[in-house]
C-alpha cells in the first residue's frame, strides 16, 4: 500500500524556489534541497524528479507569483503612469531575501548560455514582461500620457531593458534611492 505524502508540494516547492533564488543553480546541492525543504531524498526525486527539474518547476513558481503580481496591480492602477510606476516600484523592491535580486535574472545570468530550457524559459518570461510594459505604454499613448514619437514596441523594449538593469543592480549595495532615480528618469523620458 503507497503511503500519502506528509507534505505540502506548493509549501516545499517554494521552499525550494528561495534556495535556489538565494543560493544559485550550481551553488545549491541536493543535500542542501533536502534540509532545506524538510523532505527525504527520495520524496524530491519521486515528486519533483531531479535537481534540473525541481529548479525548473522553481522558476516556474517565481515567474507566475511575479507575473500575477504585476498583473493584479496593473490592474488595479487607474492611469498608465500609475501602472508603469507600479511595475518600477515593484521591481526595485522585489521581495525575497535583502540583495536577492530578481530569480530569473540570476537564473538566466547564470544559466541561459548553457541550458536550453532556462534560455528558452527566461525568452518567453522576458517577452511576457515586455508585453505587459507594451500595453501599458499603448494605454498611456492613448490618453495622452506617454510620447506617440516612438511606437509602444521600441519604448517597451527600452523600459525592459531599464528594468533588468535595475533588477541586477538591485543585487549589489546600491542605494534604492539612486535606482528609484533612474527608474523616474527613464519614465520622464517617455512622457509627454
Amino acid at each position: 500500500m503507497a503511503r500519502s505524502k506528509e507534505f505540502e508540494e506548493s509549501v516545499v516547492l517554494d521552499k525550494a524556489m528561495r534556495l535556489f533564488w538565494e543560493q544559485g543553480y550550481e551553488k545549491t546541492s541536493m543535500t542542501d534541497l533536502v534540509n532545506h525543504m524538510g523532505i527525504h531524498r527520495k520524496s524530491l526525486y519521486d515528486t519533483f524528479g531531479d535537481k534540473h527539474t525541481l529548479f525548473l518547476k522553481s522558476v516556474d513558481l517565481y515567474d507566475h507569483k511575479i507575473s500575477s503580481a504585476l498583473a493584479a496591480g496593473v490592474k488595479r492602477s487607474k492611469t498608465a503612469t500609475e501602472a508603469l510606476q507600479f511595475i518600477f516600484l515593484s521591481l526595485i523592491h522585489g521581495e525575497g531575501p535583502p540583495a536577492s535580486g530578481c530569480f530569473i535574472v540570476n537564473s538566466t545570468v547564470e544559466l541561459a548560455a548553457r541550458d536550453d530550457d532556462m534560455n528558452h524559459r527566461s525568452t518567453e518570461m522576458f517577452a511576457n514582461t515586455e508585453k505587459l510594459i507594451k500595453d501599458i505604454i499603448v494605454w498611456g499613448q492613448q490618453e495622452g500620457e506617454f510620447t506617440t514619437e516612438y511606437n509602444a514596441e521600441v519604448l517597451a523594449e527600452y523600459l525592459h531593458n531599464v528594468s533588468i538593469g535595475l533588477r541586477g543592480m538591485s543585487k549589489t549595495s546600491m542605494t534604492k534611492e539612486k535606482l528609484l532615480r533612474i527608474a523616474m528618469l527613464s519614465m520622464d523620458l517617455i512622457r509627454r
